[in-house]
């Protein structure tokens, strides 16, 4: 069943006008649950074109990340895309996550091979049985319903990749698997977006590949992101977010307008759109989408997902008992 919510999102996917949104992550405390419905009350007015919700290390926020998806959709007019990660689920248990996605009147799904609980650069080892690549994620969802599938995008290489060749090669994979579009890990230079994407096109896939961006505010903060994720940081950036650690408003200015710049770039080099890592804190994103997008309308309440697509219960029509 075809419905509201694919085709909206497909269809932005593939206008002349790039895509505008912005990530958040389910909160783990009372007080981290009002910050994140602030953040999101003061994105709702820019009418993005979905925010996506990540999902733990092994599954470990899978109720929390369902919950915020279910207010997304019954209490904002955003569109929710769902993320999913294998690691740490069975294919049965990933099956019903998807269904519950599905309940809640969500097509969108963000499918990713995950990072092991714990420690993210720890052993990686498949659930017995589960999955070992992302592909398979994404031949998955695909069997289940018509959803629109994104990807995780690796600019400097996935952290676990030996070279590029296999590298773009797990990538292609994920396209021919059903894949609509991918979304990039976070980078700070632009040069290596626009590498990925000449190999990915070299490749013969020709899915849109959005651009991550994350506001580099906190020189202690993203010490930690970068440190986890592996990608290069500029020197000039950390140097400048060093000389503000103790002037919180001198490093929001710092890391918008170096986040600013490279967005301004991506877009003029014909990035598909742009994805902001809010941090459940949307100050430094709002700030940077305020320069870079185009003001929108708000769209009318209800029109985030489809609503009424499925009988009770989770499962979508038909729905059968590496990164």
């Amino acid at each position: 069943m075809t419905g509201a919510a694919d085709e909206g999102l497909r269809v932005a996917l593939t206008r002349s006008t790039p895509t505008f949104s912005f990530e958040f992550f389910p909160p783990r405390t009372a007080a981290g649950g009002r910050a994140l419905w602030n953040a999101i009350r003061r994105i709702e007015p820019l009418a993005p074109d979905f925010v996506s919700i990540t999902y733990g290390a092994g599954g470990s926020s899978r109720d929390r990340t369902v919950e915020v998806v279910r207010r997304v959709v019954t209490e904002t007019t955003l569109r929710p895309v769902a993320h999913l990660t294998a690691v740490g689920h069975s294919a049965a248990e990933l099956r019903r996550v998807v269904g519950r996605y599905a309940d809640a009147g969500v097509r969108d799904v963000l499918a990713v091979r995950g990072d092991p609980p714990g420690d993210p650069r720890g052993a990686w080892s498949a659930h017995p049985d589960g999955f070992t690549h992302a592909y398979e994620l994404v031949e998955l969802i695909r069997s289940l319903g018509d959803f629109t599938i994104g990807v995780a995008a690796f600019p400097e290489r996935h952290p676990r990749s030996t070279d590029w060749e296999s590298d773009i090669r797990h990538f292609v994979a994920k396209c021919r698997a059903g894949a609509d579009y991918a979304i990039t890990q976070m980078f700070f230079d632009v040069e290596d977006y626009l590498r990925l994407r000449d190999r990915v096109t070299a490749a013969g896939c020709d899915i849109p590949i959005i651009p991550e961006i994350m506001p580099a505010t906190d020189v202690r903060r993203i010490s930690r992101f970068v440190e986890l994720s592996g990608c290069a940081f500029p020197e000039d950036l950390a140097h400048a977010l060093e000389a503000a650690r103790d002037d919180p408003a001198a490093g929001h200015r710092v890391g918008v307008e170096h986040a600013t710049a490279m967005a301004e770039r991506l877009l003029a080099e014909g990035a598909p759109g742009l994805h902001f890592i809010t941090l459940n804190s949307s100050t430094a994103a709002t700030d940077i989408h305020r320069t870079v997008a185009p003001a929108r309308p708000v769209p009318p309440a209800g029109t985030g997902a489809v609503r009424g697509a499925l009988p009770a219960g989770g499962a979508p029509v038909g729905l059968p008992g590496q990164a």
